[in-house]
């Protein structure tokens, strides 16, 4: 079983930046592909970002290439995500997940082995 715990969340301004956190509770983290994913109100949860299991590759949904960059510290058992030049459609409660069997592009279809309880952003136009 694997708990992931993010962090970072907050309230911004348009063009604002934050970085979140998502902290694993085992060793063997990097056995895992992670992956971001965003629920804003009333819709369905996407995909974001998500980076492999060594921290060399990674995928990006549209909307976040050139402004979000994920990443991974192997000894914090962390990943990463920087978020830059925030814009309201942004806001959404983000949450991180892991797989065990998942590339970095197949992230955005499987269902991931383990969630997070997610973080909130707001930004406020």
């Amino acid at each position: 079983q694997v708990q992931l715990v993010e962090s970072g969340g907050g309230v911004v301004p348009t063009g604002g930046s934050l970085r979140l956190s998502c902290v694993a509770s085992v060793s063997n983290f990097g056995f895992y592909t992670v992956g971001w994913f965003r629920q804003a109100p009333g819709k369905e949860r996407e995909f974001v970002a998500s980076v492999s299991r060594e921290g060399s590759s990674t995928y990006y949904a549209g909307p976040a290439k050139g402004r979000f960059f994920v990443s991974r510290d192997f000894a914090e058992k962390t990943v990463y995500l920087e978020m830059n030049d925030l814009k309201p459609e942004d806001t959404a409660i983000y949450y991180c997940a892991a797989d065990l069997r998942a590339s970095t592009a197949t992230m955005t279809t499987r269902k991931p082995d383990f969630w997070g309880q997610g973080t909130q952003v707001t930004v406020s136009s």
